[in-house]
């Protein structure tokens, strides 16, 4: 059994216990007094927007007042971008990326490849669209011009995609950059889609490696979005993909669904208005970052007492949005203070304002030795946002587990995830939580039902995609 991971399962239930009941953490000292905040002291909003481009941030703290001592608390970050109604979308500068190693023969290649001509039935003569198809070589079809002549001579290429040796992504993801930026002065949107149903079996095969040449792809000013197919893919490394591209993840059992995927992609690409989006969280004196969830800090560093830790969100269509649910520890030193639990700096380039943006959000806590007041001002929905998050990192604990041939380990993890999500309840209501149990009951019969290792794998890449959605990775999750 993995131990780290059930302990980070019961540890869950155990810090949220303290959070909706108002106690200190665990180990913190007893409040010595009970009293009432002096008359100055304000709950600082539990809830608070700030914006001053295309993206908007909104920030909740689960528990406005914290106690005297050490205390747990959850901070959630909404990012939205704005609406832009009439716009026209804008010109893309396509890579379709597609693997035809061996283990695509028949009916996953031949979906791929309709999908791929209802992509090309969706561009419009300004589109430009580059072909790559990879096994342990790679072949390509210079970028065009989706004109009608172009998009004969596109189809023409794509029917004459046969399936054929190992599996070298990462020589089809070098392929596809270097085709792409022989043009990408001339477009606003840069994007290359991946499409494989297999772990990589030649060429670089290490997942920093690969992922590092996406990131480079990214620094490049090409995005990267990630489909697997199937159910033998590597889903950790085409996540990973998606997260350093910028760009977004899928996972399809039917490939056939790849055409609504393709049309959701291009739609997603086209309609920018956020790009190069980073949210840096600064953890003042006092207080500690014990994990950012859904998320992999791509910087630390400390200015002066105070820690900054730096996220990298993916780029924003009009209308888009994606969740970040920090963990913090938090000191109260003294009855009616207040403290700074984090600062946050959401920096992107604005594509509607065609400049740099920067937008702080602060967000404060009031100390007090009132249990009952920590109580009744927590802010019930930041919790159910937490224990949606912690339910996340569990279900990826579980599914590890399962792999492992833990299944009790798996089990137990689904039911610290009922526990954590059913004092969210008691907090927010028992109707704001009751989809999510229902949906923990189903990863459970779900788990008892994957038995070989096709079933296992299956039941893997679902839970995990619902990992990603419990994050709060809406707008980069297909």
């Amino acid at each position: 059994m993995n131990k780290t991971g059930i302990f980070l399962g019961a540890a869950g239930v155990l810090a949220l216990v303290a959070l909706v009941v108002g106690l200190p953490r665990a180990g913190a000292p007893e409040p010595t007094t009970v009293a009432p905040p002096p008359p100055n002291v304000v709950s600082p909003p539990p809830v608070s927007t700030a914006s001053n481009g295309s993206l908007s941030i909104t920030t909740r703290l689960s528990h406005p007042f914290v106690l005297v001592g050490s205390n747990d608390v959850f901070v959630t970050a909404d990012v939205t971008a704005v609406e832009v109604k009439g716009a026209t979308r804008s010109p893309v500068n396509l890579a379709l990326v597609i693997d035809r190693s061996g283990s695509m023969s028949g009916y996953k290649l031949n979906q791929a490849k309709q999908a791929a001509r209802q992509l090309v039935s969706q561009l419009r003569p300004e589109d430009r669209l580059t072909v790559v198809h990879y096994g342990s070589d790679v072949k390509a079809m210079e970028g065009v011009f989706a004109t009608p002549e172009n998009q004969d001579r596109l189809l023409a290429y794509i029917d004459g995609i046969w399936d054929d040796g190992g599996t070298n992504i990462g020589a089809g993801l070098t392929t596809g950059r270097d085709l792409l930026l022989r043009t990408k002065h001339d477009f606003k949107v840069n994007r290359l889609i991946l499409i494989s149903d297999g772990q990589p079996t030649e060429g670089v095969t290490d997942h920093a490696s690969l992922t590092n040449i996406v990131r480079e792809v990214r620094q490049a000013g090409v995005s990267v979005s990630s489909i697997g197919v199937g159910e033998d893919f590597n889903e950790q490394l085409m996540e990973s993909f998606a997260e350093v591209g910028a760009g977004a993840y899928a996972y399809l059992q039917d490939a056939s669904q790849l055409q609504q995927i393709f049309a959701k992609d291009l739609n997603a690409a086209s309609s920018q208005v956020a790009r190069n989006v980073t949210l840096t969280v600064k953890v003042p004196a006092g207080a500690r970052l014990v994990r950012t969830l859904g998320y992999t800090p791509i910087a630390r560093s400390t200015s002066g007492s105070d820690e900054l830790v730096t996220l990298a969100l993916p780029d924003f269509a009009a209308g888009a949005s994606e969740r970040v649910v920090l963990q913090l520890s938090v000191d109260g030193a003294s009855n009616g203070q207040t403290l700074d639990v984090s600062q946050m700096t959401l920096a992107y380039t604005d594509l509607l304002a065609s400049q740099p943006v920067t937008t702080n959000a602060f967000v404060r806590a009031s100390v007090t030795t009132d249990s009952t007041l920590v109580q009744t001002k927590q802010d019930g929905e930041a919790l159910v946002f937490a224990a949606r998050a912690q339910a996340g990192a569990n279900t990826q604990a579980a599914v590890d587990a399962l792999k492992r041939g833990d299944r009790t380990g798996a089990r137990r993890l689904f039911e610290d995830n009922k526990k954590i999500i059913g004092l969210s309840g008691k907090a927010a209501g028992a109707p704001s939580v009751a989809q999510d149990l229902q949906e923990q009951d189903k990863l459970m019969l779900d788990l008892e039902a994957a038995q070989d290792e096709g079933s296992i794998n299956q039941y893997s890449k679902q839970a995990r995609k619902k990992a990603r959605l419990d994050f709060g990775l809406f707008g980069s999750t297909y």
